[in-house]
């Protein structure tokens, strides 16, 4: 009889979770559950959303894993109770705090040196900073601090288990060292202005760190891995290897890379992440990506679909209409006040140019944060795949390959995360040196002839308007 893993995705929005066959990756079963809205939510509303989503499949499963949202701080006090509402990786109020955060180990050179990264205000250590300033009772309250996998899995695990964690979503935390590959908790003490437990990790990213509980039908006793942050699980699931990079065309735009090498960015532009299987997983992120498309289909009045046909009728450099679109701000580069400028419209500028330069503008804000990826690590991007709901566009799918340089593969639609959680339950099930080899079926490799003139426009543009915001 085949072993059955099932691979849960705890994020922002809801839960997925993947009743998956541990040998072939094939997908036996989908369900889900809704989470609240909000960049501050109660996380026992995950919980209630696990027991819906996975309760019925999880005594099916012979091991199981969670990819949860990263970054989201769930502080817990003596009694394993929650002190607060878990401010999630969205939640920007603790940005002062990460300014601060960075001053006090040094400057940008040394928190990259110390955590890997630049702290920012997503990362858990400026949200205990937060709490500290403006909550000192509950930073007193706190006992231990989780992250939103960390307190799924520990909710699936029997009791007494204690809380554990993996080292690809603890690099997102601000005390976590990728240099020593160790958790700092001076660091965390620091933030909080109180020493707090943090989850133990692995010995090897493969280890059973718990199991899920007997019920009272005799079922469960099933192998609980480390899990791992939502970034770390996609790429699992992608099945990525050193070199190559996933582009996710979301409400935000994610470019990873799996790297043997440990980066550095004292610029904040590349995040320096670890990521699930011992290797490292720096990333670029852009605030807006999908939301060009949709903002450009509401100006144009027109469904998705019209709006890619529009884009497909028009040229290359859309006859000199450039989209420079950083419509709510922007991370990458770091313009958090920036606006979108549309530039080099006349007379006979059409709907379809217009169209066009959305587009373009989408993929090359992304081409950008592919280049910083391969300038920091050294390492040309050897496989590029496009995923998220944006990537679903005709035109993104056409266009990417002209702007990027090189061929594209477009993946199929899928749950990534929770996929790549399952193929982490089935590594941990069978004890192996490496993750089972998964084979994804219905990719697509699409290329077309380069258009570097277009790129080159863009960043003349994104250099001309530097200091607007």
């Amino acid at each position: 009889m085949a072993s059955l893993v099932l691979g849960i995705d705890s994020s922002t929005q809801s839960t997925k979770a993947l009743l998956v066959d541990a040998e072939t990756g094939q997908v036996l079963e989908e369900r889900r559950a809704a989470h609240p809205d909000g960049t501050e939510v109660d996380p026992r509303s995950w919980l209630a959303a696990v027991d819906d989503a996975a309760g019925p499949l999880l005594e099916r499963a012979d091991a199981v894993s969670v990819g949860g949202q990263q970054h989201g701080m769930v502080l817990l006090d003596e009694a394993g109770e929650v002190v607060r509402p878990a401010l999630l990786w969205n939640d920007t109020r603790s940005a002062p705090q990460a300014q601060t955060l960075i001053e006090e180990m040094g400057g940008a050179a040394a928190s990259v040196e110390e955590i890997g990264s630049l702290m920012v205000a997503s990362f858990t250590a400026s949200k205990l900073r937060w709490v500290r300033d403006e909550e000192p009772e509950n930073a007193q309250r706190a006992a231990r601090v989780l992250l939103p996998h960390d307190y799924v899995s520990l909710h699936l695990a029997e009791p007494g288990t204690a809380p554990f964690t993996d080292r690809g979503d603890a690099s997102g935390t601000g005390y976590y060292s990728t240099r020593e590959e160790a958790w700092r908790p001076d660091l965390a003490e620091a933030a909080l202005g109180r020493a707090v437990e943090l989850p133990r990790l692995p010995s090897a990213p493969q280890e059973i760190m718990a199991r899920t509980a007997v019920t009272s039908t005799g079922r469960g006793g099933a192998a609980i891995a480390a899990g791992t942050g939502d970034n770390m699980a996609a790429a699992l699931g992608l099945s990525l290897g050193p070199g190559d990079v996933s582009v996710s065309i979301g409400t935000s735009g994610v470019c990873a890379m799996v790297s043997d090498a440990r980066p550095g960015d004292a610029s904040g532009t590349v995040t320096g992440f670890a990521d699930a299987t011992g290797r490292f997983l720096p990333m670029t992120t852009t605030i807006n990506a999908s939301r060009i498309l949709e903002a450009g289909r509401a100006l144009l009045g027109v469904d998705h679909e019209e709006m890619a046909q529009l884009a497909l009728a028009s040229v290359p450099g859309a006859h000199g209409v450039t989209l420079l679109p950083y419509f709510d701000g922007e991370r990458t580069p770091n313009r958090p006040t920036a606006r979108a400028t549309l530039t080099g419209m006349s007379t006979s500028t059409t709907r379809e140019d217009v169209a066009r330069a959305y587009v373009e503008g989408l993929l090359c804000s992304l081409a950008d944060g592919i280049a910083a990826l391969e300038e920091r690590t050294g390492t040309a991007a050897r496989r590029i795949t496009l995923i998220g709901g944006g990537a679903r566009s005709r035109a993104v799918q056409q266009l990417a390959p002209a702007i990027f340089g090189r061929e594209v593969t477009i993946a199929p639609d899928g749950e990534y995360v929770a996929l790549g959680a399952a193929r982490q339950a089935a590594w941990a099930l069978a004890g192996i040196a490496e993750p089972p080899a998964w084979e994804i079926s219905g990719s697509q490799v699409v290329d077309a002839e380069p258009t570097p003139e277009v790129l080159g426009t863009y960043r003349e543009l994104k250099e001309r308007t530097e200091g607007w915001g």
